[in-house]
């Protein structure tokens, strides 16, 4: 017997439930610190925003690849947290969306009533090296000890297929690494302080042809958190809220691409749009997923903006810019920001509820309403298995 997964019913939407206190601690190239000392930064600065206490927090969603050997359970202790809600979610990228997902429905069940959704990673010296080395048995068995270790070569060969197959070029990639530096530059924690220019770009150093050195992000260390909670208890802080309109998420989409060239999104967009109750020309801004251009350019199209293989023609057609059409990575994304590790995919959702509570620290996108924010993550071996989105929307 057949079953389909597809639900019987429409999707609950997420009644009185919110987003709130968007934090990032600062990130830097290298630090000294432990994985546990960058989250427990993030968890004070969740605090002294919102004036909760410690023992307020009843529940705990984290995500790092650096924490190990303690997933959450252990940080309970070494934190002095007492949730009665727990998760840890290894999903990279992906993880903010996901982690946004599960709060809210948590909190929306009464399993819990306001939970931190925490992503930090620290990086010393020869941090990055080590997580390569061992980041799945894929990496382990079949990559590492081939010299080709970490995401750049997997990326070289997804953006060259792109390019073959779409007619996208280095100057498309550009301007898409182009906007998010000139948008970082008002963005006083963004790690890269100097204007790029196109030239500047297709001059760079080649890492993995045709990736070249703009085209990759800074590892870093870092923590973005916030807050998902009740909105009755939001409100009796007094803090500044956004509504979760509608969110999608999918692992291990089209496993039978020879090279990827779309994600989990494109399985699940028509749900995306349906549950918002709104359409692609309504969102106002949207946070990507920036590992690379290319997996940007993939997400315009598979999330409905374009169709599939237009991606460097829309590209070409808007600015990208905050302060212009399409405004895109508002914050300077990770290419211009750095790559705190896990908190990489929590950067774009953390920028959107600063947009959409009129709490920006650097470019604002002028009366912004509704923002789109997406996820990629963990390159196991030649593609990347987890996609979600979520669309979120100013509260009066």
């Amino acid at each position: 017997m057949t079953v389909s997964t597809r639900q019987p019913y429409a999707r609950q939407p997420y009644d009185r439930v919110v987003v709130c206190a968007p934090v990032t601690v600062p990130y830097v190239r290298f630090s000294t610190e432990s994985a546990a000392w960058w989250i427990g930064r993030a968890l004070h600065g969740l605090l002294t925003q919102s004036g909760l206490r410690l023992a307020d927090l009843d529940g705990f969603a984290l995500s790092s690849f650096t924490a190990g050997p303690d997933t959450a359970i252990g940080l309970t202790q070494h934190l002095g947290l007492c949730p009665r809600w727990l998760d840890h979610i290894p999903l990279g990228g992906a993880s903010a969306v996901v982690a946004l997902r599960r709060a809210a429905r948590a909190v929306q069940a009464g399993d819990a009533s306001i939970v931190a959704c925490v992503a930090a990673d620290t990086n010393h010296v020869d941090s990055f090296r080590k997580t390569l080395a061992s980041f799945s048995r894929f990496a382990q068995d079949a990559v590492y000890p081939y010299g080709s270790g970490g995401p750049n070569a997997s990326f070289a060969l997804i953006t060259r297929n792109y390019m073959k197959q779409f007619g996208a070029t280095r100057e498309d990639f550009g301007k898409i690494c182009v906007a998010e530096r000139d948008n970082a530059l008002a963005n006083p924690l963004a790690l890269m302080k100097q204007k790029l220019t196109l030239d500047a770009y297709l001059a760079a150093r080649p890492i993995a042809d045709p990736i070249h050195l703009f085209d990759c992000v800074m590892p870093c260390a870092g923590a973005e958190a916030f807050l998902v909670c009740r909105e009755d208890i939001a409100r009796s802080l007094g803090l500044k809220v956004v509504r979760i309109l509608a969110t999608i998420e999918r692992h291990n989409a089209f496993p039978d691409d020879p090279v990827q060239i779309r994600g989990g999104w494109a399985m699940d967009v028509d749900d995306l749009w349906s549950m918002a109750g709104v359409a692609p020309d309504a969102i106002d801004f949207i946070q990507t997923y920036d590992d690379y251009p290319v997996i940007s350019m993939m997400q315009f199209e598979d999330l409905g903006f374009c169709k599939k293989g237009e991606g460097p023609d829309f590209v070409r057609g808007h600015t990208l810019t905050h302060d212009g059409s399409f405004p895109h990575n508002t914050s300077g994304g990770q290419l211009s920001v750095g790559q705190a590790g896990a908190a990489g995919g929590f950067l774009g959702l953390v920028e959107a509820v600063r947009q959409l509570t009129g709490e920006t620290i650097g470019a604002v996108v002028p009366d912004a309403q509704r923002g789109l924010v997406s996820g990629f993550g963990m390159i196991n071996y030649d593609r990347g298995l987890s996609s979600c989105a979520a669309i979120l929307a100013r509260s009066a």
